[in-house]
């Protein structure tokens, strides 16, 4: 029988803040008892024995004890500290992104163990996928669809007839697409493209390595990336601070 005082578990850590002299409040998610919070006490100190395994984004095997207020990170094993990832800084603040998104999206205490593993697979793919922004556009469907803010995507949401391969059109307060007969009776609607379209469907019921063998224009990278931005900022109701990172490094990479 598990003993309640303690708790043994797979975790991705998402978030760290610094409390007291020398400890730190880590976020991490886990498959089963979805995200917990808990003080690893001593970590900021130099030979913290605890440190180099809750660094964010690692994949860890930690021993949690149970607190009248907070619980404590006792032990934690590395199983992949995401080495790769976390050595260029386009890519480990992507990583920071999924991170901040599972941080909004996932609640404490409620196993979903999809969402988890969805977590592991694409921050391990970050590492060396070609392209970065399919992996993410991926995440963030599956997320979605994981957590239940889908947006209908073969349907028009007002009507309910099957969307035609035209110029359709979005709209996140409705919770999805809207055929051209129907785009007058919502708000915040932009257009979304058939290839948009196409993809989005994709990937919500592919695997992660089809998703990676997309081929997308600039054009279209940029349209799947502002509609989800809009969808997630409305869900959200605020932004998330990774994306102004992101941002900001995507200006710095233009060509002048």
């Amino acid at each position: 029988m598990e003993n309640p005082r303690f708790r043994k578990t797979e975790a991705i850590v998402l978030r760290q803040l610094p409390i007291g002299e020398a400890d730190r409040l880590v976020t991490l998610y886990t498959p089963y008892a979805g995200k917990v919070r808990a003080v690893a006490r001593g970590a900021r100190r130099a030979k913290s024995r605890l440190a180099g395994h809750i660094e964010l984004l690692t994949r860890t095997r930690v021993f949690v004890t149970r607190g009248r207020n907070l619980d404590h990170i006792s032990q934690a094993e590395t199983l992949n500290g995401n080495i790769a990832l976390r050595g260029d800084l386009w890519r480990t603040t992507c990583g920071l992104y999924l991170a901040e998104l599972v941080d909004r999206f996932g609640q404490e205490e409620l196993e979903n163990v999809a969402l988890y593993r969805l977590l592991r697979d694409c921050l391990e793919a970050l590492a060396d996928a070609p392209d970065t922004a399919l992996v993410l556009r991926y995440f963030e469907l599956r997320m979605l669809s994981v957590v239940g803010f889908l947006p209908e995507l073969r349907h028009c949401v007002e009507c309910g007839a099957q969307l035609a391969p035209e110029t359709n059109y979005f709209s996140p307060a409705v919770g999805g697409v809207l055929c051209p007969s129907c785009r007058e009776r919502s708000t915040l609607v932009r257009p979304i493209s058939v290839n948009a379209l196409k993809v989005l469907r994709l990937f919500v019921g592919a695997n992660l390595g089809t998703a990676c063998d997309v081929r997308l224009s600039e054009e279209l990278a940029v349209e799947l990336d502002n509609l989800m931005r809009q969808y997630i900022r409305y869900v959200l109701e605020r932004d998330l601070k990774s994306t102004e990172f992101l941002d900001l490094l995507r200006k710095q990479q233009l060509p002048a």
